[in-house]
């Protein structure tokens, strides 16, 4: 008993120091993620910051930009009105040269009403002369900007075409590389972190980074994706100047998900781990006990086996010498005890053969021998049914089990009460239950009273109930267990075997 209070107390220690170690360790591990996943929203968040900004740096171009357009136009059109005054009568004629020199940038062509070429300026100075060159040029700023019509005299016009300016050419490449570089961004972003950028009406993906694009290929999967991000983060607007907002979606990033997830992962592992070396090392004891068990056995065979067979041919010499007959019956009951001792541990020592026997009939033998070895103050019930009932057993063991529970019943009881043994039937097995009036089992302990050493008493070697178990559970395929114990009423061990 001792033993197993140390052991207990043991174990209880071990697995408190366990828990420590663990909350210790999950308590650390998870304060260094949160300051690892604080770093990265921080990080998201200045990312976030930093979009917005650029975002409002290319909107300032794009105002720029267009700004920059009008004024294009309203060259082109200051040129148009300098070419419709200079061609009705004018008082400021200084005033209408000033303009048309003034123009070093816009490329103009002014043309009559059949699109003839009349004029041309700011184009390629040494193609100026080039008929080919300047229909090239006027078929390219018809299709970029109306012309600006001018009215000459009496229902005659002219029309003036324009484009760009170098200038304003090369200011729209450094815009469309800005786009271009902030969408870019967007997607390939520093805090890496997965995001969407979408248009005004959140149908159409301008671009996105760090997510799978099977996730938002459809309007349904988009939707959702979309949904999803947003509990995550609130969409960032953005406004590049074209009249339209446009939103970027983002979520946390990888590492930070998979942060969250670590410290489980960490300890899933270990404790898998723990898992497989525990059985790994239980199984290997159980090997040992086996092998304990098969040594210890055949060894108390054979040690019973010499003092055995001098015992029988005692016997025998006392008969051939007219001894008392009843001493020489009583000595041959005693060496046939001792036989089938020797016999049952002998076949604990090898695998036993199981036969089909009537259950009733083996549990009535091992009842009426143990009447006669134990006090009379101890009564013994058999609740039995009539029809025959058969299972497979090896009776020299199956009735040394029957006999290690009454035996320890009896202690129980300080050698007086009752035992019953009930036996019942369900369609695949039997059911036998030993109840004794004994002090009783508490429930912590109705799996340790099976376990090799434990005993409640001053001399034992607790080895009878775990001995029950290798033999209910090893031989016979079956079960043995305490079903219900209470103290000073008594207990009920119960034996599960299938029937056969």
């Amino acid at each position: 008993m001792n033993i197993y209070h140390k052991k207990q107390q043991w174990k209880l220690f071990l697995a408190l120091f366990a828990i420590i170690i663990v909350a210790l360790s999950l308590w650390y591990t998870n304060d260094l993620v949160k300051r690892i996943a604080s770093e990265e929203r921080q990080k998201a968040k200045l990312w976030a910051e930093a979009v917005q900004k650029k975002a409002k740096l290319v909107k300032f171009t794009n105002e720029l930009f267009e700004k920059i357009k009008s004024e294009e136009r309203k060259k082109a059109e200051l040129y148009a009105q300098a070419t419709r005054q200079l061609n009705s009568d004018l008082q400021d004629i200084n005033f209408v040269l000033k303009v048309l020199q003034e123009n070093t940038t816009v490329p103009v062509i002014l043309t009559n009403e059949k699109d003839e070429i009349l004029i041309s300026r700011n184009l390629d100075s040494t193609k100026e002369k080039d008929k080919s060159y300047l229909k090239e040029q006027l078929s390219l700023m018809k299709n970029l900007y109306p012309p600006v019509e001018i009215e000459v005299y009496n229902g005659i016009k002219q029309r003036l075409y324009h484009k760009d300016s170098k200038v304003f050419t090369n200011i729209k490449l450094v815009f469309d590389s800005l786009i271009k570089s902030f969408i870019s961004e967007v997607a390939v972003n520093s805090a890496g972190v997965p995001v969407v950028f979408i248009n005004h009406d959140q149908d159409s993906v301008i671009e996105s980074g760090k997510i799978d694009p099977q996730e938002i290929s459809t309007p349904v999967q988009l939707k959702n994706k979309l949904k999803e991000l947003s509990s995550q983060n609130p969409p960032i607007e953005i406004d590049l100047g074209s009249g339209q907002t446009n939103y970027i979606f983002y979520a946390e990033s990888d590492l930070l998900t998979q942060l969250k997830f670590y410290p489980y992962v960490q300890f899933g592992v270990i404790g898998f781990f723990l898992l497989i070396a525990y059985l790994l090392f239980s199984t290997a004891r159980k090997a040992e006990q086996d092998q304990v068990w098969v040594g210890m056995s055949k060894e108390t065979a054979h040690q019973l086996g010499t003092p055995l067979s001098s015992l029988m041919a005692w016997n025998e010499h006392l008969k051939s010498i007219n001894v008392d007959e009843s001493v020489v019956n009583e000595m041959q009951h005693d060496i046939k005890r001792l036989h089938t001792i020797t016999d049952r541990f002998s076949k604990i020592g090898s695998q036993p053969t199981l036969v089909s026997e009537n259950i009733s009939t083996v549990l009535t033998n091992a009842i009426n021998y143990l009447k006669n070895r134990t006090s009379r103050n101890v009564s013994y019930h058999l609740q039995l049914p009539e029809a025959e009932v058969n299972a497979q057993l090896c009776v020299p063991l199956f009735e040394w089990v029957i006999e290690n529970i009454c035996k320890n019943a009896v202690d129980a009881m300080d050698g007086k009460g009752s035992i019953t043994i009930s036996l019942k039937e369900i369609p695949e097995y039997i059911y036998i239950n030993i109840t004794d009036t004994g002090k009783g089992i508490s429930k912590s302990k109705f799996k340790t009273v099976f376990e090799p050493g434990f005993t409640t008493k001053t001399r034992g070697w607790g080895l009878g109930l775990s001995l029950c178990k290798r033999i209910i559970e090893n031989y016979h395929q079956g079960k043995i267990y305490v079903l219900n114990s209470e103290a000073n009423v008594g207990t009920t061990f119960r034996i599960e075997i299938k029937r056969g």
